[in-house]
């Protein structure tokens, strides 16, 4: 899932408005961290008391582009942007670095026991209280240095936050005016002080199982969700009504549904863990004529990639490490397009994304390091294994740890590719720059380890990166300074794994292990306070180096991951199997697809290998 970064600044809007559920976690989070910080220690060890400071507000320093200088003068007390800022590490909000806290504290406590076991014997009770505070001075300086690590941590590759660049006085007169009024919903999306105001809107209900996935149509109008419970279901979200449900004709978790371009929405292609690929035909009368199988991956099938004006193609990746073409027009729509490997070893995939700028481009990420680019035009495996060229962050290029990229996205005009690493922060790439350049951008503090988990751009000009985390919360970061500027409890079960922000308006859908869909838009009356944030960002880096020095438990915590969700998804093969009268297993797959399909409908979403 996704972490919050870290930061030496972070917007603060002096909000008390309290997200659903944020007492009860800031209670477990601050309970988390003292267990944490007192552990090993003595019981007079000071703690972190984790409340902010103080405030430091932004000057408003930037108007709205194209208003007159009249108003660029005005003052402007209703701007959506007038929010303050604050120092995360001001505050205390800081944390070990590669769980050196715990260890230094055990290690110092061995050196008091020594230490104690060395004194010579006495009866004198002021010499013990001596020692016992000369103790607590050692601990309380070793957690100083520990919190300038972590301090030193969170402070870095972040940038000033830029001015608002959109004021709600002089753009609503503009508008009234006729004078940029093209401009202002994109303006509005855009805007800092909007997403600062996200809060929950409502919940859609229908699902029996984790949901995996949530498209919107172009227009809009429609969200599409798939989930474990092998269902697809298209709603009405501005109502909150499912308008039709379906049976995937998958056997097992439904990983990705999408509406096609320019279909009418009559066309959803869909791809699960059984690895394959589906084409469901939708009626006009609220009802699927049949779903047909056109492509089979050898493994689990976990992204498709649309391509921006085809009704009729686009693009699937799996583990097998194979990516296919698949274009509906053709007698046999699925051609393997390449192999992905590094030397001559396959890579599992978990993502794939068509750039929307050069639709013969494409992305794709998994089992390894780096983010691969092909052109569909010239793929020689033979030259480079097919790349046209790759990216990756210059310290995991040759790192020891095991990392998988378990999403990426390009930005609105593909110049940019975002790309989210197992148990590692969020990464921004120069799609133009050449092969083997680093990144641009860092994104910190948000947890993805349990899941697969989804990254995305907020806004109509990728403005903002959002992500999902273990820890159960979203993140916003400002692309630019990489900052957060807004943090929301988004999954009560713990894990957000999706977050599809709206094409045309201010909002987006989440989802995770809930069961339900939950919608939000930017309606609070003042921006978010971000309470909690610090104590969270804590346990989630504390977790993850933690994680990281005994990396050797992993497939031991994966296992115990699957059967917990295995038990709490149980139902009988059969029942889940009923009920598919509309469903065909015709198959339209090329000879490069394989028969070959994996586990049953209690798989659960995959997490990384």
């Amino acid at each position: 899932m996704a972490e919050a970064d870290g930061k030496s600044t972070v917007l603060n809007g002096g909000s008390d408005e309290k997200e659903p559920g944020e007492d009860q976690h800031k209670e477990e989070d601050a309970s988390g961290s003292k267990e944490g910080q007192t552990q090993s220690s003595s019981q007079d060890a000071p703690r972190e008391t984790g409340e902010a400071s103080g405030d430091k507000p932004m000057p408003d320093v930037e108007g709205e582009t194209g208003t007159n200088g009249e108003e660029e003068e005005e003052e402007d007390t209703d701007s959506m942007d007038g929010s303050g800022l604050y120092s995360l590490t001001e505050d205390g909000e800081r944390e070990s670095e590669g769980g050196r806290r715990e260890r230094a504290k055990n290690k110092d406590g061995g050196k008091r026991a020594a230490r104690k076991r060395n004194r010579p014997d006495t009866n004198h009770s002021t010499s013990s209280d001596e020692d016992d505070d000369e103790d607590d001075e050692e601990e309380q300086k070793d957690d100083e240095d520990d919190d300038e690590d972590m301090e030193a941590w969170l402070g870095a590759e972040l940038s000033d936050l830029r001015g608002p660049v959109w004021r709600a006085v002089p753009s609503l007169r503009s508008r009234e005016i006729g004078r940029n009024s093209h401009q202002f919903v994109r303006r509005v999306c855009g805007a800092r002080g909007l997403v600062q105001r996200l809060e929950l809107q409502g919940r859609l209900e229908r699902h029996t199982g984790c949901v995996n996935t949530l498209h919107f149509n172009p227009s809009g109008t429609r969200l599409a969700s798939g989930s474990d419970d092998l269902r697809v279901v298209i709603w009405d979200w501005a109502v909150r009504r499912a308008e039709l449900e379906f049976d995937s004709g998958h056997k097992s978790n439904v990983f990705q549904a999408k509406f096609l371009p320019h279909s009418g929405d009559s066309t959803l292609a869909m791809c699960a863990r059984d690895g394959q690929i589906r084409v469901a035909e939708l009626s006009a009368t609220q009802r699927c004529k049949n779903t047909k199988r056109v492509a089979q991956h050898k493994g689990a099938a976990h992204k498709l990639a649309l391509e921006p004006d085809s009704p009729c193609s686009f693009l699937s990746a799996g583990e097998d490490a194979v990516v296919f073409g698949i274009d509906l027009r053709l007698d046999r729509p699925a051609n393997k397009l390449v192999v992905v490997k590094e030397g001559d070893k396959k890579v599992g995939l978990y993502t794939i994304f068509v750039n929307p700028a050069k639709t013969q481009h494409f992305a794709v990420g998994g089992r390894d390091q780096y983010v691969r680019i092909y052109d569909q035009r010239k793929i020689n495996e033979n030259d480079n294994n097919g790349v046209l060229k790759k990216f990756c962050p210059s310290h995991l290029v040759s790192s020891e740890s095991k990392t998988n990229i378990t999403c990426l996205v390009y930005s609105h005009d593909g110049t940019e590719l975002l790309a989210s690493y197992n148990d590692e922060d969020i990464y921004l790439f120069d799609s133009n720059h050449s092969d083997g350049a680093d990144y641009r951008r860092r994104y910190k503090g948000h947890r993805n380890n349990a899941t697969v988990k989804g990254v995305n751009f907020y806004g109509p000009c990728s403005e903002f990166v959002v992500s999902g985390s273990d820890c159960g919360h979203i993140y916003l970061w400002d692309k630019y300074s990489a900052r957060i500027v807004q943090f929301m409890e988004g999954d009560r079960g713990g894990v957000v794994n999706c977050l599809e922000p709206h094409p045309h308006l201010p909002g987006m859908a989440t989802s995770g292990l809930d069961h339900d869909i939950k919608l939000w838009a930017p309606t609070a009356e003042t921006p978010t306070g971000l309470k909690g944030l610090k104590e969270v960002m804590k346990k989630n880096k504390r977790e993850r180096d933690e994680d990281s020095v005994r990396h050797g438990d992993q497939y031991d915590t994966q296992l115990l991951w699957f059967l917990m969700r295995h038990m709490r998804n149980r139902r009988p093969p059969r029942a889940r199997r009923e009920g598919a009268d509309a469903d065909t297993d015709e198959s339209w797959s090329s000879p490069d697809s394989s028969d070959e399909e994996e586990g049953g409908p209690d798989h659960v979403q995959c997490m990384s290998s």
